[in-house]
């Protein structure tokens, strides 16, 4: 007799795990506190924390260089997106000024199998902006993320716009020369 042998694919294995994960600690979070801004400033603190760690992994992993201007960038977030979740968000809607531009996903694995009541205010994927801030600003870059649309409430499309506000200098702590 032989044994048959399914084969999972450990990258959608993975991508689900954390989507049930987060759709967990989420849930939990909404349990201990009431107010969902707070629930929100969390996450997104969350996901800094994230970023701040991520990005010393990515750069291992794919041995990138400094980026020189913001499209660079941006196709070094669609990479991690796709080395880290197993999706590629479309870089699109630059501003004039190169400046700004839009990550647009059309199936946004965190928010799959979620059900989110009307009007509660809550900022589901609230992680995805604090970590790309995260990893930015340890490359020395200030930015802004927020959502612009969202699947959860209703859009067609998830976007998520990113906003360069200035490059942060290397600094020396306090008292250490």
């Amino acid at each position: 007799m032989s044994r048959q042998t399914s084969r999972l694919d450990a990258k959608k294995v993975n991508s689900e795990l954390l989507t049930l994960t987060y759709g967990a600690l989420v849930s939990q979070m909404l349990k201990e506190t009431e107010n969902t801004e707070d629930v929100n400033k969390h996450l997104e603190r969350i996901g800094y924390n994230m970023g701040v760690r991520l990005i010393e992994d990515f750069l291992a992993r794919t041995t990138s260089t400094r980026c020189l201007e913001m499209r660079e960038t941006a196709d070094k977030i669609q990479q991690a997106f796709k080395l880290y979740l197993s999706m590629q968000p479309t870089v699109t809607s630059w501003s004039s000024a190169g400046d700004e531009f839009s990550l647009v996903w059309d199936h946004c694995p965190l928010s799959e199998w979620v059900e989110m009541p009307s009007n509660n205010g809550l900022k589901y994927c609230a992680l995805i902006p604090g970590a790309i801030r995260g990893a930015l600003q340890m490359v020395q870059l200030d930015v802004q993320c927020w959502f612009v649309q969202d699947q959860l409430k209703g859009d067609p499309v998830t976007e998520l716009r990113v906003k360069y506000l200035k490059r942060l200098e290397d600094a020396v702590p306090a008292g250490e020369d």
